[in-house]
């Protein structure tokens, strides 16, 4: 869709995008703190995400009921959320054009007055169990935490999560709110027409009663370490085995990098036809294979997973690690280039059909303050070489920092055959 953005800085210390989309028959939005769990300890863990349920959804001093709070935001058909991450709280929706300073209205009225009341904390606690024990039918989510755990990276599974919980008293949610909900902590996002609307959008995010604080909440510094041993997690339940490969580079890629990583995931796992994936699923080996790279504050990691029979394993990670070492070593064929482009180049202007995700593709900002130049995507995209594909993949593996994760009922010593299959990988 075309749009363009523009930041704007406000004298309370918020700042945001604003992106107008002409014609736009939506009005989208996310407004995100830096919240999240690396500013609480351990033991206190499930707080953000507790806080985030009650004033995403709980009564305030404008609505005392939440059920008549909620049934007023949604009346003609307001879609409203909020999300926790390690990093941040963020409260999103979508909403028809008609009535987008209405519902922007109720939804400031929820987050500057939130009541937290002790029955809403009472059900949200006992949601939140429901909602992490369900998580933990998810194996590639538990195997990710324990992997992530290997690195020395500040996280923790979803069974101790549940088990965290009754460290928390409603007193946490208000002391943690105050300590982050200050307008200097707030980012934001909001895309729709918004033409003839930047005043009074302006006006309304000033005048937002939150105190002021400070500036935004610096994030914590993140570095992986050599993990000492390959990580196994017996599941007697689980048939095959769900793996994971992963590999740290403790700065976060440029942006020549960042985009040569996307061409690489494309010609690796994203086909059919990919050179892992399609080479797999052709000698019937596994169903389906994925990968791809994610940023922390001082950290890249690409990793790569599959459900795999274990006695299929050595095979899959034997066309892995030919694969890669074929694009580190710069051993592309033209055309595999070409159409990995040709791929990216579709997949980004199919990524671009609606408000949402128009606004979804400047989330970056809320991380680092980076806004991406959507118009010069495709000509990144057409200008990365061989060189390009190779140098960022080796840079991903240089410092040797990887490891390998296998959830499943095969034997113990599995993990350590196939990590020693793949050393070649950080050679």
């Amino acid at each position: 869709m075309r749009h363009s953005v523009s930041e704007i800085k406000l004298k309370n210390g918020a700042r945001g995008l604003l992106v107008d989309i002409p014609g736009a028959s939506v009005t989208s939005y996310e407004l995100n703190f830096r919240a999240g769990e690396f500013l609480v300890p351990e033991p206190k863990w499930e707080v953000p995400h507790l806080m985030e349920h009650i004033v995403a959804a709980g009564a305030n001093e404008y609505y005392p009921d939440r059920r008549i709070y909620q049934a007023e935001l949604s009346k003609n058909g307001a879609d409203s959320n909020a999300y926790t991450s390690y990093y941040s709280v963020s409260y999103v929706g979508e909403v028809a054009d008609f009535e987008w300073d209405r519902v922007l209205d109720l939804l400031f009225k929820g987050l500057t007055k939130p009541l937290f009341l002790q029955a809403e904390f009472d059900a949200e606690f006992g949601n939140i169990k429901d909602e992490l024990t369900s998580y933990t039918n998810n194996h590639f989510r538990e195997l990710g935490s324990e992997l992530s755990k290997t690195f020395g990276l500040n996280v923790i599974t979803d069974r101790q999560r549940i088990k965290l919980m009754k460290n928390i008293k409603r007193e946490d949610l208000i002391d943690h709110y105050r300590k982050t909900h200050f307008s200097g902590n707030l980012r934001f996002i909001i895309a729709g027409s918004l033409r003839g609307r930047r005043s009074e959008i302006k006006k309304i995010l000033e005048e937002l009663d939150l105190p002021r604080g400070t500036a935004r909440i610096k994030l914590p510094v993140e570095e992986a370490i050599k993990p000492q041993k390959t990580l196994f997690i017996p599941n007697e339940t689980v048939p095959n085995i769900y793996l994971i490969l992963s590999t740290h580079f403790n700065e976060i890629v440029g942006q020549r990098d960042d985009d040569a990583l996307g061409i690489a995931r494309i010609m690796l796992t994203e086909t059919l036809y990919s050179k892992i994936f399609g080479q797999a699923r052709d000698k019937g080996l596994v169903y389906h294979v994925h990968s791809g790279h994610h940023l922390s504050s001082k950290n890249t990691e690409w990793a790569l997973s599959a459900q795999v029979l274990a006695e299929n394993a050595p095979a899959l990670c034997e066309i892995v690690l030919a694969e890669i070492k074929k694009i580190q070593n710069g051993i592309i064929e033209d055309k595999d280039l070409e159409g990995a482009k040709q791929y990216a180049l579709g997949s980004f202007q199919r990524s671009m059909q609606t408000v949402g995700s128009v606004a979804g593709a400047y989330g970056r900002y809320f991380f680092d303050g980076y806004v991406e130049d959507m118009r010069s995507i495709p000509d990144r995209i057409k200008a990365i070489g061989k060189a390009d594909v190779a140098k960022a993949m080796q840079l991903m593996f240089q410092g040797g920092i990887g490891n390998l994760g296998v959830l499943g009922g095969s034997d113990s010593g599995l993990p350590n055959k196939l990590y020693d299959q793949l050393q070649p990988l950080w050679r």
